[in-house]
């Protein structure tokens, strides 16, 4: 693109492309027209009749304008039309329409010339755009030689001199004045400024002491919690939550400590804008001391933000956790940068003031924002060890290889941010439409949604930990209860931090002119998106309170049940309880799951008519697992068995180690582990329920008396039931039920003992050791079974006993009359027989 002048070619400044209207296509069009008319008339035409030709160009007929009416009117031709105008503007010959009809195979070349028509013209249109913007950049450097000489022809003029001394010297005369009274201003109000600081450090003070008060109870509620991981993350949500909270009280004094200095720098405003409206005779030196006061005030004003959040000498007032020493190098810094700002006003304001061209002041505008970025360099040079240290994670996460790579780029976080920096000077110098305020705001978006997010994050945690705090009453009511608390707390903190970053995606894309609230919040596909995990969340919390609560009722009324002295139905009910649990959670899925996939979209009709067939399927095939089922739910709701009894069942006896809803698990005497389905079992002997039985069988000899055995029996149980091993599980005294059989085998006597469920055997064994020996004491005969063995005919019987040795036989006669002595010695003596009284 040729410029006319070179100032022309200097202010190039290249637009993006917009769509324009139907009046400017009919110029262009009509323009194109006019100038191609040159063109389509032969020149031989132009010099034969150049005296009719002159006339008939200067304007258009009423014919030639009918005529281009109808090419436009025609998209056909009007299409025609553009071809042949731009085939004529790359210097190709045009083909008039409408002339002889072009050959088949001349239709795929003109086609190829116009596509590279097309092309060339955008490559034109690039390069057009890429020299206006070199022009723009390597103005900055042409332009600044226009500052010189204006600066000498300002001084070698007389008037124009005496106008720049008359109004800097009123404007330094008034700044001078106005600074003076800001300091006068400042030193009184030092005594304020020192009051709201020693109130902010007693606050403080107050703060830590309560803080450590309540870390102190924290640190014992964490010795009894049961997750290690949970607990630390709690301590360390609690720890940043904690922290944010104190920052935020801190605003209040921050803002007072802000407003306090800030006022200094408002008397000195007013006191300059005074001194302009009273102390200056021109409109220059008017125009001179406004800027000058207004580039301070905004400089002063944005020097003490930075200082005021940062306070270095003043903790209890920083809102920015920095130390000291880094405090103090960023408000250096900072009061160098603020300079750039005021300077860049000075010099759009006084440029066109005294006479100075445009382009002089935007080359010296951008001569200082170069100037400005290079201290921003040097700056990011400065702090790239402080900032890099910052960024490092903790020596726990660089044990996973992601974080330690992490770490390492984190050394060169500065090549990025000063590459950066200098590329938004470059977008500023070289005019690039909205370039550098794109950059800019994206920049300062992107900070301001980072930093936000991370206060909403630890505010959030603070909060979900004050949630999942439960009271002492609360957990006296309900056990455990801060436990299963302690269960959800990870799952919540996950779905709390996957909505935070979610958020500040969005945010962090629409920062950068992506359209993703647009996306979320208008289209059908975000809306679906955000209403299913809405839905989904909403869910998951209705079912996670309805398994709490379910669970919280029914181990309320065990405990009910327990403490009421009803430990049958407390046992019931907890044998019962893990069916419950089960069935609950399965409900509480299905209709989570079908919740969510019918809100995505998902026609769930099919698939619960699938899933009832494939149930109905199932129940037919297999019978003996739905028997199996339904007879263990009713065993189990009846309380026939419960673990820990021992029973006897299918033919097996032994304790039972398990219960489901299907089968029993039995583990027997020997030590063998028996799985029994429920389907199998007819009956249950239940030995662990109410109390125990001991039937005893006592054969005695014919000849011994029946009531002195069972009288010795009595008297064995009755010593048992005195002693504290016995008196708890033996629940009565020995019954005497009698004579049961009496034949040539001796008299069977029968009776009874009752104990405590499963103490039958012990109670028996002792029973049975101890009428032992107390039967042979009393010499009880007892049925001794006698054989006899026949012999032929004519040879004579002998007893049994004949054919014992006789050193056995005389052991035996020894051992009787030894027992019968011990009895007798025993035996309580019988009393003197009383006289007869003499005959008279």
């Amino acid at each position: 693109m040729a410029a006319n002048s070179p100032d022309q070619s200097l202010s190039f400044s290249p637009s993006p492309p917009q769509s324009p209207s139907l009046a400017a296509w009919l110029c262009r069009l009509f323009c194109l027209f006019a100038l191609g008319l040159g063109f389509l008339f032969p020149v031989t035409h132009a010099r034969a009749d150049t005296a009719a030709t002159v006339p008939q160009t200067t304007g258009l007929t009423q014919q030639d304008a009918q005529q281009l009416l109808n090419v436009l009117n025609d998209p056909q031709k009007r299409e025609d039309f553009s071809k042949t105008l731009s085939l004529m503007a790359k210097g190709l010959p045009a083909a008039t329409p409408k002339a002889a009809p072009a050959p088949a195979a001349a239709k795929p070349q003109a086609d190829n010339a116009v596509i590279d028509s097309d092309v060339h013209s955008e490559l034109d249109t690039l390069q057009s755009s890429i020299h206006g913007y070199l022009n723009n950049f390597t103005s900055l450097f042409k332009d600044l030689s226009i500052v010189g000489p204006w600066f000498k022809n300002e001084i070698r003029n007389p008037a124009s001199r005496q106008t720049l001394i008359d109004a800097f010297s009123r404007a330094l005369l008034i700044i001078g004045l106005a600074l003076v009274l800001e300091r006068a201003t400042s030193i009184a109000m030092r005594k304020p400024l020192n009051s709201v600081t020693q109130h902010a450090e007693n606050r403080e003070k107050r703060l830590e002491a309560s803080a450590e008060s309540a870390a102190a109870a924290d640190s014992s509620d964490a010795a009894a919690a049961n997750d290690a991981n949970t607990t630390q993350t709690r301590e360390n949500d609690q720890r940043r939550g904690t922290e944010v909270l104190r920052y935020l009280v801190r605003v209040p004094y921050n803002a007072l400590h802000f407003l306090i200095k800030l006022l200094p720098v408002g008397v000195c405003l007013l006191v300059g804008y005074l001194g302009a409206e009273f102390l200056t005779t021109t409109a220059q030196a008017h125009t001179v001391s406004l800027t000058l006061i207004n580039a301070y005030a905004i400089a002063r004003g944005l020097y003490l933000v930075v200082e005021t959040t940062l306070a270095p000498r003043s903790y209890a007032i920083c809102l920015i956790p920095a130390s000291d020493e880094t405090a103090r190098l960023l408000t250096r810094w900072w009061n160098v940068l603020v300079a750039a700002p005021s300077i860049v006003i000075c010099l759009s304001t006084l440029g066109s003031e005294f006479d100075l061209s445009p382009r002089g002041v935007d080359a010296m505008q951008r001569a200082v924002v170069l100037i400005q970025h290079l201290i921003i360099a040097a700056f990011i040079w400065r702090l790239r060890h402080i900032v890099a240290r910052a960024l490092q994670p903790s020596p726990n996460m660089r044990k996973n290889a992601l974080w330690a790579f992490a770490g390492t780029l984190a050394h060169v976080w500065w090549v990025p941010v000063m590459f950066l920096d200098m590329a938004l000077w470059f977008v500023w110098a070289a005019h690039l439409k909205g370039g550098y305020q794109w950059i800019l705001r994206g920049t300062l978006l992107t900070f301001l949604c980072l930093v936000l997010s991370r206060v909403i994050a630890l505010l959030a945690y603070g909060l979900q930990d004050k949630l999942f705090r439960i009271s002492p009453t609360l957990e006296a009511s309900y056990p455990g209860m801060q436990k299963r608390a302690d269960f959800y707390y990870p799952f919540v903190r996950r779905i709390i931090t996957i909505a935070i970053i979610f958020i500040t995606a969005i945010c962090l894309a629409q920062s950068w002119s992506i359209p993703s609230f647009r996306f979320f919040f208008s289209s059908a596909l975000g809306e679906r998106l955000i209403g299913a995990a809405i839905c989904l969340l909403i869910g998951m919390t209705v079912a996670a309170v309805a398994w709490e609560v379910v669970n919280g009722l029914l181990e309320k009324q065990i405990t009910r049940y327990t403490s009421s002295a009803q430990a049958a139905r407390a046992a019931r009910l907890r044998t019962v309880l893990p069916i419950i649990r089960t069935v609950l959670l399965a409900v509480i899925i299905i209709f989570v799951t079908v919740t969510t996939l019918s809100q995505i979209g998902i026609n769930v009709t099919p698939l619960l008519t699938g899933a009832g067939i494939l149930g109905v399927g199932l129940s037919f095939g297999s019978q003996s697992l739905v028997k199996d089922v339904i007879t263990g739910f009713f065993m189990l709701a009846e309380d026939a068995i419960q673990v820990g009894d021992w029973v006897t069942t299918g033919g097996i006896a032994g304790i039972v180690e398990h219960l489901s809803i299907r089968t029993l698990r039995v583990r027997s005497v020997d030590g063998d582990l028996h799985i029994i389905p429920f389907s199998s079992v007819t009956s249950i002997a239940n030995t662990a329920r109410g109390f125990n039985q001991v039937i005893v069988h006592q054969t005695v000899d014919l000849t011994e008396s029946s009531e002195r055995v069972a009288k010795i029996m009595q008297d064995t149980v009755q010593e048992m039931r005195k002693e504290d091993a016995y008196k708890n599980i033996i629940l009565s005294d020995y019954v005497d039920l009698g004579v049961d059989s009496s034949d040539g085998n001796g008299a069977v006597l029968v009776g009874s003992i009752k104990t405590a469920p499963m103490m039958k055997w012990k109670v028996q064994r002792e029973f049975y050791r101890r009428i032992a020996n107390r039967m042979a004491a009393q010499g009880v005969k007892f049925y001794t079974p006698t054989s006899y063995s026949t012999t032929p005919p004519g040879t004579p019987v002998h007893l049994a006993m004949d054919t014992m040795p006789p050193e056995l036989l005389e052991k035996i006669n020894q051992r009787a009359a030894q027992v019968q002595e011990e009895a007798k010695s025993s035996a309580p003596e019988a009393p003197p027989a009383a006289k007869e009284p003499p005959h008279a």
